[in-house]
């Protein structure tokens, strides 16, 4: 009798326990998901400096390496907000570009390389903004009231102290199944500097144009932020694919609020 009542009491110390860590989880997660709003907006007033940037076009040298080809040249990147975001190399192999087009639904985007053809770029990668200007990738998650936040504390990054935030949006006009998958699509992590809140990186995945279930690790690293119009821009940007440096961007030039056109970002415009 006595290891009966022993047994039982183990069992109600153990959901007393359980439901004790459940409840902690679920007063944290406002902490944690309010702590990630109000540090993405620190973020995006250290980016802005307080004024707004509608649109951005920065200029400088690029290096492309794939695979045996290891090659430099010249890129423009451009951003409108609201709108959509371009690259363009020009390379010893040729011109190659990227456009994203979010004014539209669903968003649209094309790349073409040397040869001139005009490719589309599937649906599932367009769900993410390329970062290749950060101020437009955080105010994406920032704005939207489906977006989901969530502290995930201070981490080490490369040595320096970085706050790690997670990211994601909400389908809620889609089915469970249909909502969930895009929710994976658009999974995002931010690494913020623990001292000035600027980006330090953002890591996202892209898939096969032909199966969209494969995963592959993208990351954008910022670095060498200088000071134009009031706004902290990064003069260096790295992109990696599988942990493999693919772009190193070193921008010698950034123009804000030019008035860049709408026309700019059509798919399949030429340079």
């Amino acid at each position: 009798m006595r290891s009966v009542r022993f047994v039982s009491l183990l069992v109600l110390i153990s959901l007393a326990r359980s439901a004790a860590a459940q409840q902690a989880t679920a007063s944290q997660a406002p902490v944690s998901a309010a702590q990630a709003t109000a540090l993405l907006q620190q973020a995006l007033a250290a980016l802005s400096g307080g004024h707004p940037i509608n649109d951005v076009t920065l200029s400088g040298i690029a290096r492309r390496i794939a695979g045996s080809d290891d090659e430099s040249g010249t890129v423009v990147v451009k951003a409108l907000a609201a709108t959509g975001t371009r690259l363009d190399l020009t390379l010893p192999s040729g011109t190659r570009s990227e456009i994203r087009n979010t004014t539209g639904a669903p968003i649209v985007g094309s790349w073409s390389g040397p040869d001139g053809i005009v490719h589309p770029i599937v649906d599932f990668n367009l769900v993410m903004d390329p970062c290749w200007f950060p101020a437009h990738a955080l105010a994406s998650f920032a704005a939207s009231p489906n977006s989901t936040l969530t502290n995930l504390g201070p981490e080490t990054k490369n040595g320096d102290a970085v706050i790690h935030i997670a990211a994601s949006f909400q389908f809620p006009e889609y089915n469970a199944k249909g909502a969930a998958f895009l929710n994976h699509l658009s999974e995002t992590q931010i690494y913020l500097d623990a001292t000035t809140f600027l980006p330090v990186s953002i890591y996202f995945n892209i898939h096969p144009d032909g199966n969209s279930l494969i995963d592959i690790p993208i990351e954008l690293d910022y670095s060498n932020y200088q000071l134009v119009n009031g706004a902290q821009i990064p003069f260096h940007v790295q992109r990696f694919i599988n942990n493999t440096l693919v772009l190193d961007l070193q921008f010698n030039s950034a123009v804000l609020n030019s008035g860049l056109s709408a026309s700019t970002f059509a798919v399949g415009a030429g340079l």
